[in-house]
């Protein structure tokens, strides 16, 4: 009797919850992933870029000890080396694009820009692809200045350690998708390694997931006198920069300003560090980069790619493109000392886990219809994702002035949904698909109206 009756109860609640084929969304792999980044390898990674005295992009490509050359080339035999230590499961490479004298005046001679890649890659799907980025090179005041001392250790030899760790773990796992592990140059000249890798991802019809930006990853003691070594920053633009006159109309209309695919992937990297790192707290910086300042993963954004850049929260202004010196009692120079490696830690598994989240997740909806106009309910419908690792979707509501996902309900393998008593004039919705291991993909926004026949 009492084992029926337990029976009775644990069936009366999956009715009524409608759980009963809800995926686990806790995959303890990723706690793995969590212990198994290191912040000393992060500090020997960040004192050998530092090492090379100068990583300008117009510093010494010939010399093996110094200049941007010489920095390059290590990058590649560390990737290398991981990929060794794998199975040669990384395939690297260098990827390059000749800006000419005439194109900016902070390049005054034919240079060419040279970024190094390792890609993993994906075991269902390798032509799809999640990057995380770090740049390459740095400066100091002038920035047609090539000559050290130019040790640029938070920017970016920070992002770029983190990138390289960040390999290193993840290079011990299969996963559906790809990832990109990618070093750009050419940053600080005129963000030009991502614009020439950018443009080639999009001729090449690239299926870009999200990029991961990682520039300034290791400062904890803000210029505004706040230390600060729990928090992050997550830039994302509203919607991409190209909008058609359709998608004007639909977001004057129906909403969706933003609700871009940055902003989604933005939503996705905090949700997903709230959820298995909850000591740290990511802030949504809702938009494209700071104050009239740009990053490197503004050319993806230029070119539809949903991209962000993750950084630390306090900036040190005088520790950023400046000449090592110091004025009247105020040490200023990006040296190694105004680095937190276990900060620099913490931002790499931020990383690292959305990394694994978006290369486990299933294919997201192509896109989302959404009906309900002057009734007292919300109607959703999308075509199936292909996918053999799809459980099922999972519907997302919030008030239109929130600026993150609030409700949500789990809806099984079904594509037509209908939420009754949410009235569709006061929410904004959205729909991921959900694979068998508990990890979602990007949550996708309604583009179109559901047929009024159907």
């Amino acid at each position: 009797m009492r084992i029926s009756l337990f029976l009775f109860l644990v069936l009366s609640c999956s009715h009524l919850t409608g759980q009963s084929n809800h995926p686990s969304s806790v995959n303890p792999m990723m706690y793995d992933i969590i212990n198994e980044v290191s912040a000393e390898r992060i500090e020997k990674d960040i004192k050998k870029l530092v090492s090379f005295e100068t990583r300008h992009t117009l510093s010494d490509t010939v010399s093996n000890t110094k200049g941007i050359g010489a920095a390059r080339r290590w990058i590649k035999s560390e990737f290398d080396q991981i990929s060794s230590a794998c199975n040669d499961c990384l395939e690297v490479k260098y990827h390059r694009g000749l800006v000419k004298k005439d194109e900016s005046r902070r390049i005054p001679e034919d240079t060419w820009i040279v970024n190094v890649m390792a890609i993993k890659r994906g075991t269902q799907f390798p032509d799809r692809y999640v990057i995380m980025s770090g740049d390459i090179d740095c400066r100091v005041s002038d920035p047609l200045n090539p000559n050290g001392p130019n040790p640029g250790a938070n920017d970016n030899a920070s992002g770029m350690a983190g990138v390289l760790e960040a390999a290193r773990v993840l290079s011990k796992y299969d996963f559906s998708c790809s990832i990109v592990f990618l070093g750009l140059s050419g940053e600080e000249q005129g963000l030009f390694g991502g614009k020439f890798l950018a443009k080639d991802a999009k001729e090449q019809q690239w299926d870009i997931i999200g990029v991961l930006n990682n520039d300034m990853i290791g400062n904890i003691s803000g210029v505004d006198g706040v230390i600060d070594n729990l928090s992050f920053r997550i830039f994302s633009e509203a919607t991409p920069p190209n909008p058609t006159e359709q998608d004007l109309i639909w977001n004057r209309f129906y909403g969706g300003e933003v609700d871009g695919p940055s902003r989604q992937l933005a939503r996705y990297i905090k949700k997903t560090i709230n959820q298995y790192l909850p000591k740290l707290k990511p802030l949504l910086i809702y938009r494209l980069d700071r104050f009239g300042r740009g990053g490197h993963h503004k050319p993806f954004n230029d070119q539809g790619f949903a991209a962000v850049r993750i950084m630390e929260t306090h900036e040190n202004y005088n520790r950023q493109h400046q000449d090592v010196r110091e004025e009247n009692g105020i040490k200023y120079g990006d040296v190694i000392e105004g680095v937190n490696f276990d900060y620099a830690k913490d931002l790499t598994t931020v990383n690292a886990l959305s990394l694994a989240s978006l290369a486990w997740a299933p294919k997201q909806i192509e896109f989302v219809m959404i009906g309900g106009a002057v009734k007292p309910s919300t109607r959703l419908k999308w075509d199936p994702v292909e996918d053999r690792s799809i459980a099922g979707y999972k519907v997302y509501w919030r008030e239109t002035s929130n600026s993150e996902w609030t409700y949500s309900k789990w809806v099984g393998t079904k594509t037509d949904v209908t939420l009754e008593g949410v009235v569709i004039d006061n929410y904004l919705f959205g729909v991921s698909s959900v694979a068998k291991n508990g990890h979602e993909s990007l949550v996708v926004y309604p583009k179109t109206l559901i047929p009024r026949r159907n």
